[in-house]
C-alpha cells in the first residue's frame, strides 16, 4: 500500500511506502516504512480577537483527496438509518474513581476498576442552566475509556458549571481486546457512532436540553464527525435542528493517521501493562484500521468537507503527538455555515510537552476546552500555562 499526502504552501509534506502487509501485523510491530513523515516548521500562529493562539490549517478542502477520487461512495441518508444500540445508557458506568493528574496512574487504577466514571460525570438528574444550556458529552479514544481519558477534565468541567456525561463506547465487537474490561473504543467507528447517537438521545431526553456539546479525544474526534454526518447529529438542511452546538476535538484523528501512529499507540499501552501488541489480526479491534489515513471510513468522511453547517468547532493539537501523525492532520477546514478554531497547544506555552495521551490531563488543554465551551466563564487570558510531561502528564 502506497500512501502519499501533501498540503499546499510546502508547510508539511510526507511520503511513506508500506508493503502489502496487514494493519494487524503492523500492530504486532512487523511493518516497516521505507520513509518517515517529514514535517516542516509550522506556520506562524495568528491571534483571534479574544486572544487565543490559532494555527491555520494547511491546504484547502479543494486540495484534499476526496472519497470519490478513491472509488469510495459517500453513504446516503437512506443507507445510514438510525442508531441501533439498545443498551441502557445510564448503566454505562458504575461508581466514581478518584481524580488523577497523572495519566499512567489513572490508567493503571482503571485496569482494576474498569467501570467507574470520572468525578463530575453521569449525574442523570443534572439540569442545564441558562449559562450552560448544553450538556457536555465526553468521548474517549481508542483502547481508552471514559475514566482514564477524562479523570482530570471531567471534574474541572463540572466545577465550571456544566452537566457532564461520559460513556464507554465501542466495546461490543468480537475482537479479543474488547474482552479486556478497561479497554474500550475497539469496535468499528461506524458502529460506535450509532452507540453514541443512542447515548446522546438519552442525555437530551433526561436533561431536557435541545443540543449537547461534544469533547472528543483521539478517536473521539473522528467518531464525532461520523455521528454528525451519518447518525443524525447534524441536520444540514436545517441546522437549527442539529443535536450538537459545539465540538471540541482534542488530538483527534480527524483525517486518520499513519500506521506509524497506530503502532505507537499500541506500543505505549503495551508498556503500561496491557499486551495489545501481542494480539494480532481481528483480536486488536477494527477501530485501529478504521483510523488509518487511507481507510474507507476516513475517505468517505472527506466527501463534503470537514464540518457540518451550524456547528462551532475548536480543534486542539499538540506538536508532540506521536499517535495522530502528522499532527497537523488533526486540524479542520471550515465549510459553509461552520466555524473552526485550530489551536496548537504549545503556542504561547512551550513548557507544555503533552503528547497524545497526556494532553487529556494537561491543565492548559483543560483550560482551552473550558474556554471553547464558555469563553465568558473562562476567558482566553485565564487559560493557564503549566508544565505537562509526555505520557504521564502532571
Amino acid at each position: 500500500m502506497s500512501i502519499k499526502h501533501a498540503r499546499s504552501g510546502g508547510t508539511a509534506r510526507w511520503t511513506a511506502t508500506i508493503g502489502a502487509i496487514s494493519c494487524a501485523l503492523f500492530l504486532a510491530g512487523t511493518v516497516t516504512a521505507t520513509a518517515q513523515p517529514v514535517v516542516e516548521p509550522a506556520p506562524p500562529a495568528t491571534i483571534t480577537e479574544d486572544g487565543a493562539d490559532v494555527v491555520p490549517p494547511e491546504g484547502s478542502e479543494e486540495q484534499r483527496v476526496k472519497a470519490e477520487d478513491q472509488g469510495v461512495e459517500r453513504p446516503s441518508v437512506d443507507q445510514v438509518g438510525t442508531a441501533s444500540s439498545t443498551y441502557d445508557p445510564e448503566s454505562e458506568t458504575s461508581g466514581y474513581g478518584p481524580v488523577f493528574t497523572n495519566f499512567i496512574a489513572g490508567f493503571l487504577y482503571n485496569v482494576v476498576n474498569p467501570n467507574v466514571a470520572p468525578q463530575g460525570a453521569n449525574d442523570w438528574n443534572c439540569k442545564p442552566t441558562a449559562t450552560h444550556p448544553e450538556p457536555v458529552v465526553l468521548l474517549h479514544g481508542t483502547w481508552e475509556n471514559a475514566f482514564n481519558n477524562f479523570s482530570r477534565m471531567s471534574p474541572a468541567l463540572k466545577a465550571a458549571g456544566h452537566c457532564v456525561f461520559a460513556l464507554n463506547y465501542g466495546d461490543s465487537d468480537a475482537s479479543g481486546l474488547s474482552h479486556v474490561k478497561s479497554v474500550r473504543g475497539t469496535g468499528p467507528v461506524a458502529e460506535s457512532a450509532k452507540e453514541i447517537a443512542t447515548y446522546i438521545d438519552a442525555v437530551l431526553a433526561r436533561t431536557g436540553a435541545s443540543k449537547v456539546n461534544i469533547v472528543g479525544h483521539s478517536q473521539g474526534g473522528l467518531v464525532t464527525r461520523q455521528y454528525l454526518r451519518f447518525e443524525g447529529g447534524a441536520n444540514p438542511s436545517d441546522p437549527s435542528q442539529n443535536k450538537v452546538n459545539k465540538v471540541v476535538s482534542v488530538a483527534g484523528s480527524n483525517h486518520g493517521t499513519t500506521l506509524v501512529g497506530i503502532g505507537t499507540l499500541g506500543r505505549t499501552i503495551n508498556n503500561l501493562g496491557l499486551n495489545v501488541l501481542g494480539l494480532v489480526g481481528a483480536i486488536a479491534g477494527p477501530a485501529a484500521s478504521d483510523q488509518v489515513i487511507d481507510s474507507p471510513l476516513v475517505k468517505a468522511l472527506a466527501v463534503g468537507g470537514d464540518t457540518e453547517p451550524g456547528i462551532d468547532y475548536t480543534v486542539l493539537g499538540t506538536r508532540y503527538d506521536e499517535v495522530v501523525t502528522p499532527y497537523k492532520t488533526t486540524f479542520l477546514d471550515a465549510g459553509p455555515n461552520a466555524t473552526v478554531k485550530n489551536i496548537l497547544l504549545q503556542d504561547g506555552c512551550g513548557i507544555d510537552l503533552s503528547d497524545h495521551l497526556s494532553i487529556s490531563v494537561s491543565l492548559r488543554a483543560i483550560g482551552i476546552v473550558k474556554n471553547a465551551l464558555d469563553p465568558v466563564g473562562t476567558p482566553a487570558n485565564a487559560i493557564p500555562c503549566a508544565f505537562n510531561s509526555p505520557v504521564t502528564g502532571g
